[in-house]
């Protein structure tokens, strides 16, 4: 018979499932504490220049071009909608405001209806599921460089991390990451990658899921899907019951204050990572939020203007970086690496801070690279007339 901890707001089914994957018992109420207060991704998914405990220095700058927001607001029909239901803000749900999302998310995505589940942003499913299928004994293997949540959350877990270099054209290496760890619990694959905006191709994708452990997970990322205008993996989450697939409005849809997301996956993968909360985090969305997510998500013709808005964008200026002589990486979404070379990424930051530009920061495993995002036409004119100045 197990005793259970009376402290911790973990239902039984979830400390069992916690010991049985290798968790100590002391690990239960650190790990009951996050999902029991929900703030799983404030405390583990900070933002990556919040890691070293400085303020976000954006909000001086008058070009924000770091952080891969999207450089205007969300789409008109969607901030139409969210107008709209302020005045429903008494009630916890004025209608059915949460299947109406699924049900738009069913239209774009043809997935059956519990196949969805919706959240806040795209940093606490991420973190739940590396939480729920990695342990001490069943590892995570992720890119590098790549983003660092799934690796901050793995290794705050006592989980094995290994991260696995890019392919020479930037994709993730996806035999490479197979042999990495053969027991791994969770495989991650952003794509478009961030930071390098680069896209692993689909059958690398199908590949990764006939060669991995039978019962490991494969979380496919693809916040920035909707800049690079490919084929998408929703079909993996219908065909394996192994997969998640995982969007975000933080990008396109320029609504990262507002928080909304969502995962395609099967029902048990759904109720696996909402039992440390009973669900809570994915049911008590901002109703703002899900009516402005829900009218956007089908307004095709204005996803496909905002992503040409900011292919002309990027292309200008990955022109005008060209005509510089400055070596960059190609890129399907809305950002960029530029390698300095002799230059170290940290002091070029520091250089177009002294400009008012905030560019993004950069990767251990490429010190001399910068990730810059893709703003709006006048902040990439800004951007190259900076640049002008600082490698004059």
């Amino acid at each position: 018979m197990t005793t259970h901890l009376p402290a911790a707001p973990l239902s039984d089914e979830a400390q069992d499932d916690l010991l049985t994957r290798g968790f100590a018992r002391r690990d239960l109420a650190r790990v009951a504490a996050v999902f029991g207060t929900g703030m799983l991704a404030a405390s583990v998914g900070r933002p990556a220049w919040a890691s070293g405990g400085v303020p976000d220095p954006a909000p001086n700058a008058k070009v924000r071009i770091g952080a891969n927001e999207c450089w205007t607001g969300p789409l008109t029909p969607g901030a139409v909608a969210a107008s709209k239901m302020i005045g429903q803000g008494n009630r916890y749900s004025p209608q059915d405001q949460r299947g109406d999302f699924i049900k738009a998310v069913i239209a774009v995505e043809t997935v059956p209806y519990d196949h969805v589940a919706p959240w806040p942003g795209s940093s606490d499913p991420l973190c739940r599921a590396v939480v729920s299928y990695c342990s001490p004994t069943r590892g995570l293997v992720t890119a590098d460089p790549t983003f660092e949540l799934a690796g901050r959350t793995a290794a705050w877990l006592g989980a094995p991390v290994n991260a696995v270099p890019l392919t020479p054209d930037y994709r993730h290496d996806v035999r490479a990451m197979v042999a990495a760890n053969p027991n791994a619990g969770l495989f991650y694959i952003c794509t478009p990658n961030n930071p390098t905006g680069t896209i692993t191709p689909l059958a690398d994708i199908e590949w990764l899921i006939a060669n991995k452990p039978t019962d490991a997970m494969v979380l496919i990322d693809e916040a920035y899907t909707h800049f690079a205008g490919v084929p998408v993996a929703s079909y993996l989450a219908l065909q394996h019951k192994h997969v998640i697939v995982m969007r975000t409005f933080s990008k396109l849809f320029g609504m990262a204050g507002l928080r909304m997301g969502y995962i395609i996956t099967q029902p048990a993968n759904i109720q696996k990572m909402m039992r440390y909360d009973g669900g809570m985090q994915s049911g008590a969305l901002p109703v703002t939020s899900i009516a402005c997510a829900t009218a956007s998500l089908t307004a095709a013709p204005l996803i496909a203007a905002r992503r040409k808005e900011m292919q002309v964008a990027r292309g200008l200026t990955l022109d005008h970086l060209k005509a510089k002589g400055v070596t960059v990486f190609p890129t399907d979404a809305n950002m960029f690496m530029i390698d300095w070379k002799t230059k170290q990424a940290k002091d070029m930051q520091a250089a177009f801070r002294k400009e008012s530009v905030e560019i993004g920061r950069s990767w251990p495993i490429w010190p001399t690279v910068s990730r810059v995002t893709v703003g709006s036409a006048a902040e990439m004119k800004a951007f190259c007339m900076a640049l002008d100045k600082i490698i004059a």
